[in-house]
């Protein structure tokens, strides 16, 4: 019996011994997170790939110079980043964007990829994309080496020329089309809010609002066809979330998002997860700061290759217990 007790006795004390290095580690990191100014910094500039010449970088503080910016990460993109572009672009340059831009000579784009550190061609594929459609038109950001999508995003972001800014991933599983959903709640808020200052001809830059692609409808759907444990899992991160950043968005991981450029800058200047759960600090930002979030329903297909897998399921907790215990105790100071 003495020997059970001892037993017991040494279980719980390495219980908690590991209970008091988990927490020690998250409030270490947290405490060294809370200057959101250590984030990398890469280069300021993006090459020109014809003429090898550096094009000065942009900031988001800087007045805007295109209408949107398409913000596209990529790690380890060589074989699913080509089609995706292809789509994007061409559908961007030969249809939709094209003839709105006949329309309107102050309709402009840009897309932003950012090579978040890949091992393999994806810098080649991109820089042949630049090639193809100039340096004005297409972008490349290099990461050096790989940080995570989070923090890819946010540099894309930060460097962007947008008036409105979309954040959409690398294997096309939404399409580009879809964007106009977003634009168009945007511009309603935007409109609806500038009309509460008894202003006009605002400029949608100006207003703070972001919209959130969502395929919170195809739920239902994924459930029937998916392993139990795959709905276990999502479900359980549902309430995880749900208690990290409160209610009101129900898919908070759709890649597919866009923000004014005011919103961007009050957002993308403060966050600091750096990975997947960088969603879920943008949902609980975007209250801090009281910015208005539409939910808005998207096209969205499954594409081979997703780099989320069960061992993601860690780092995320990792990343919503950091992120509750920097802003729950004042260590992680937003910038108003």
């Amino acid at each position: 019996m003495e020997l059970l007790w001892t037993i017991a006795e040494l279980f719980f004390a390495l219980i908690l011994v590991l209970a008091s290095s988990f927490l020690s580690a998250m409030f270490l990191e947290a405490y060294r997170r809370r200057n959101n100014n250590k984030h990398i910094d890469a280069p300021a500039f993006f090459e020109d790939p014809k003429s090898l010449k550096q094009v000065p970088c942009p900031y988001l503080v800087d007045p805007a110079e295109k209408y949107i910016s398409l913000i596209i990460p990529a790690f380890n993109e060589e074989h699913r980043l080509p089609a995706a572009l292809d789509e994007t672009i061409k559908y961007v340059k030969d249809t939709y964007l094209q003839n709105r831009a006949a329309k309107d000579k102050s309709f402009t784009y840009e897309v932003i990829i950012v090579d978040d550190g890949s091992a393999d061609a994806t810098k080649k594929v991109a820089f042949d994309f630049v090639r193809k459609y100039s340096v004005d038109n297409v972008r490349v950001i290099l990461l050096g080496r790989n940080h995570g999508k989070g923090e890819a995003i946010r540099k894309g972001m930060l460097h962007a020329r947008g008036e409105i800014l979309l954040m959409l991933d690398a294997d096309g599983a939404t399409k580009v089309n879809d964007l106009e959903k977003l634009e168009n709640k945007i511009r309603a808020v935007a409109s609806a809010e500038d009309t509460k200052d008894g202003t006009s001809g605002f400029r949608i830059a100006d207003i703070p609002v972001a919209a959130f692609g969502s395929r919170a409808h195809l739920e239902e759907k994924a459930l029937a066809t998916r392993k139990w444990y795959r709905n276990f899992l999502m479900k359980g991160f549902h309430i995880v979330v749900l208690l990290a950043a409160g209610p009101g968005i129900r898919d908070t991981q759709c890649g597919f998002k866009m923000f004014t450029r005011a919103a961007a800058r009050k957002l993308f200047t403060n966050i600091r997860l750096k990975r997947w759960c960088f969603d879920v600090e943008l949902v609980f930002l975007c209250k801090q700061f009281g910015i208005p979030v539409q939910e808005i329903s998207v096209n969205w297909s499954e594409i081979p290759g997703s780099k989320v897998n069960l061992l993601s399921i860690p780092n995320m907790l990792w990343e919503l217990a950091l992120m509750s215990v920097g802003y729950r105790t004042g260590m992680w100071k937003i910038s108003y």
